[in-house]
C-alpha cells in the first residue's frame, strides 16, 4: 500500500514539482496537505523550522541523493541549508514530510522506494 505524504511544498509551474506530482499519482501516493511555494516562502530560518521534529532528511538533485540522520548525527545548519535552499534563497520545491522524514527534491528511483 502506498504511503501518505503529510505535507507537500511545491510550485505548480515548476518542472521538477510537476514530475514529482506525476510520479506520486502513478504510484498512488496521496498528499494530506499541499502548500503553494509561490504563496508561502520559507527563508533560511523557516527552512530549518521545517526540520523540527524530523529524524531524517533526504535531499535529491537529479541522480544525487544525500541522507542525513538528524537524530543521531545532525550536521551544522550551514550544511543543511546547502541542501534545503534553492537559488532564490527560499526552501527548495518540492519538499515533503512523511512522518519524521523530510524529502527535498525529486529522484524517480528514491520516490519509488519511499512512496510506492
Amino acid at each position: 500500500m502506498p504511503k501518505k505524504i503529510d505535507w507537500m511544498y511545491n510550485r505548480k509551474a515548476c518542472a521538477t514539482c510537476t514530475k514529482a506530482r506525476g510520479h506520486l499519482e502513478t504510484v498512488g501516493c496521496g498528499v494530506t496537505t499541499w502548500e503553494d511555494a509561490t504563496k508561502v516562502k520559507y527563508d533560511e530560518k523557516g527552512a530549518l523550522g521545517v526540520l523540527k521534529g524530523a529524524d531524517k532528511l533526504i535531499a535529491m538533485r537529479g541522480a544525487n541523493v544525500v541522507e542525513f540522520n538528524l537524530k543521531k548525527d545532525r550536521p551544522d545548519d550551514e550544511t543543511l541549508l546547502k541542501y534545503l535552499m534553492g537559488p532564490t534563497g527560499n526552501l527548495r520545491a518540492p519538499t515533503a514530510r512523511v512522518g519524521k522524514t523530510i524529502v527535498v527534491g525529486f529522484n524517480p528511483e528514491k520516490y519509488d522506494e519511499l512512496f510506492a
